[in-house]
């Protein structure tokens, strides 16, 4: 179930400014936090739970010459840990260089899956996704 919380947007409005949204939303008795900041070509986000601890650091990036998505761990943990996997699919729907922060419990996928849900759906929302091809044209 999807109860917002918080919900708010500063900035100028300008494509090259900084612009922060701010939501929290309940999913299985479980309070998530989340922080966008979008900057020029690139998404900060930030998914917690239980405190305001920073957590894991990931950053994701689009590499040449096949589009593919490449993901580092900046801050903790490993390729491998809660948040990586959420920022490789985050730089392949947007387009955008990814920098996310998640401060979720481990060894919860339901809840992982869920984040990753209600961020992309804010994403969206907020109009910082790539729209979905149609068709081939080649």
């Amino acid at each position: 179930m999807e109860n917002p919380v918080i919900d708010s947007k500063d900035g100028g409005g300008h494509d090259d400014g900084v612009l922060v949204t701010c939501f929290s939303e309940v999913s299985d008795d479980v309070t998530l936090h989340f922080q966008i900041i979008r900057l020029d070509k690139q998404i900060y986000a930030w998914i917690g739970s239980n405190s305001a601890k920073l957590g894991h650091m990931y950053a994701a990036a689009s590499t040449r010459p096949n589009n593919t998505v490449s993901v580092t761990s900046i801050l903790g943990g490993g390729s491998d840990n809660t948040g990586s996997g959420i920022a490789r699919r985050l730089a392949l729907r947007t387009g955008f260089n990814i920098i996310l922060a998640c401060n979720i419990p481990k060894n919860n996928p339901v809840l992982e899956a869920d984040a990753e849900k209600k961020l992309i759906q804010k994403l969206i929302s907020l109009g910082y996704t790539r729209p979905r091809s149609v068709g081939s044209t080649s």
